[in-house]
């Protein structure tokens, strides 16, 4: 019987859709505002016990413009933990006729390259027909073998702007006595359950979704689009096994692919009672020893296998002297121990685009590992990849924000810190000179601190002088200039400082017309954003910061000319 339900599933609408290929066919509602339009997609994944699975795959699209071209091409990762079994590919015209048929020994087998990982044992198979005949429709089936596991591929129909969907379905088959964890977000999608045998069937689906677009400062598509957060229950891999239910088991997952890799050399930890010992002020010990993790490791990526999830030991960090992520913020926590402090690891989703972590649906939502030492009356947060980042700094990248910190008894949600507009400081002072020609020479100077600083500390550390000189001559708002002069410092600290004092030139910045001298007195802060008055917003308008900007600008103009209007000071606060 499952075999025979298995085929139902996936043969009967291939069989259906089929006949439905022709552009003519698809609604104008799904064409208005759509590069491509997702005629058909259907998962099944088919839960074997809580380390195997078979996982099925189908999507048909039809590409309209160019910009919808991504959407002709198929690309598919596989590794240790999932073995492709079949890819077949077909490309229909804008009738639906067919043109031409691939299969797995057609693709492209290649290695996966994320731009920042040293080794990885993923690979991929890719393959694109390059057609240029728009309107034009592909049809891309799949199936995978999974041999381990930690997470499942989420419900997402829509997952880009301006595609729309006609139809989509997720499948879940699952023993009766297996846990099939969902949460709807954006929506209040159920599926439908039913049995067949000792197996229990958990089908979503969804039709005709018109194209999304969102809108300057709204909320992200994660935020808009409909789908469904899907997560195993009980689950194994390479012989550790856990249970997601709650956060405490997830928690007690993490916290066994991490124990016993703590050890230090003798030579590292001799160092740190060095460093250490004489300090009597535990957070200055924590400062002290964050300097020596940023000045004596660098941040690599090694993705191998179950590495992908579990850190290298400490001892590997100290004789390589680099490690990804994971293996840096357990050497840190390692590092804390040796001096008699407790540090903690801690899962969390990095990036300024990423998503909230959902406390209420126990999954693996992170990407990034940090540490942290909680003390009595603060805690100071650690990012352990970066070389210059202040100790107790989180910024942009990972602060303000909910994170799992793993411990001997499971999960804990905690907070990363937030950030106030006092925090985000911008303070500028600009005292200029025009002449009678309108040339503009300008000495500025500007303070930076919390999340404003980051850009500028970039400057600093992340790229040569040359760049940093192209850049500056190439970001301020001004018709014609040249930087020719700049300089930097920075102050350590929880909320990090840096100054920047800058000299530029700008020859015809000012308008002379007749006996009138127009100057626009703002040099620097401008925005290029424009909100359209004549059109109705469909969304929120969202700013992912708070921040303080603060201009205070002397220009002193020629001799024999009075001022005609000038405008009123203004702060403008975010």
């Amino acid at each position: 019987m499952k075999i025979l339900y298995v085929l139902l599933v996936m043969l009967v609408p291939s069989f259906m859709m089929a006949q439905n290929y022709n552009v003519l066919l698809i609604p104008d509602t799904l064409k208005k505002g759509a590069d491509a339009v997702k005629r058909y997609e259907e998962y099944v994944l088919e839960i074997k016990s809580p380390g195997k699975a078979t996982f099925k795959e189908r999507h048909v699209y039809t590409v309209l413009n160019e910009s919808g071209k991504g959407y002709g091409g198929y690309t598919s990762g596989y590794g240790k933990f999932n073995s492709i079994n079949y890819i077949n590919g077909t490309l229909y015209d804008a009738m639906g006729k067919e043109l031409k048929h691939i299969k797995k020994k057609d693709m492209q087998d290649l290695s996966y390259d994320d731009n920042m990982s040293l080794a990885m044992d993923e690979r991929i198979k890719a393959y694109d027909f390059y057609c240029k005949n728009y309107p034009y429709t592909v049809d891309y089936e799949e199936e995978d073998d999974l041999d381990g596991f930690l997470d499942f591929t989420d419900w997402a129909p829509i997952r880009a702007q301006y595609l729309s969907v006609q139809y989509s379905k997720y499948v879940i088959i699952a023993p009766k006595n297996y846990l099939v964890r969902y949460k709807p977000v954006n929506c209040t999608i159920q599926p439908v359950i039913t049995e067949n045998g000792d197996k229990k069937i958990y089908t979503w689906e969804i039709k005709n979704l018109s194209a999304m677009k969102t809108e300057s400062n709204s909320p992200s598509l994660k935020e808009l689009a409909p789908r469904v957060m899907l997560a195993p229950s009980v689950f194994e891999a390479e012989g550790y096994k856990g249970d997601m239910t709650t956060w405490e088991g997830f928690g007690k997952f993490i916290y066994q692919l991490k124990l016993g890799r703590d050890v230090l050399p003798d030579a590292v930890k001799a160092k740190v009672h060095e460093l250490t010992d004489n300090i009597k002020d535990d957070h200055q010990k924590v400062n002290v020893l964050y300097d020596y993790l940023q000045k004596n490791t660098r941040y690599i990526s090694i993705q191998l296998g179950i590495g992908g999830w579990q850190p290298f030991d400490a001892t590997y960090v100290a004789t390589k002297k680099y490690g990804d992520c994971k293996a840096l913020s357990n050497f840190m926590v390692a590092l804390l121990k040796e001096a008699g402090i407790v540090g903690k690891y801690v899962v969390i989703g990095a990036g300024e685009d990423a998503e909230p972590i959902r406390d209420d649906f126990p999954s693996l939502q992170g990407n990034h590992v940090i540490s942290c030492v909680p003390f009595k009356t603060d805690t100071i947060w650690l990012e352990c990849t970066s070389q210059y980042t202040s100790p107790g700094f989180m910024g942009t990248f990972t602060g303000d924000r909910k994170a799992i910190l793993i411990d001997e008894d499971g999960g804990h949600i905690v907070n990363t810190p937030f950030y106030k507009p006092s925090d985000n400081l911008q303070y500028r002072v600009v005292n200029a000179k025009i002449d009678a020609e309108g040339n503009l020479d300008a000495d500025v100077k500007t303070k930076f601190t919390g999340n404003k600083q980051e850009l500028p500390q970039a400057l600093i550390y992340e790229v040569s002088k040359e760049y940093r000189d192209k850049y500056l001559n190439r970001s301020i708002n001004l018709p014609t200039y040249e930087v020719d002069k700049s300089d930097y410092s920075e102050e350590k600290g929880r909320i990090p400082v840096v100054k920047e004092v800058l000299h530029l030139t700008s020859p015809g910045y000012a308008n002379i017309t007749g006996k009138r001298f127009f100057v626009t007195p703002n040099l620097f802060n401008r925005t290029a954003t424009r909100y359209s008055a004549d059109s109705v917003r469909k969304y929120d308008i969202v700013f992912k910061e708070a921040y303080h900007d603060v201009d205070s600008i002397v220009i002193t103009i020629p001799e024999g000319y009075t001022v005609e209007s000038m405008p009123q000071p203004i702060m403008r606060v975010g």
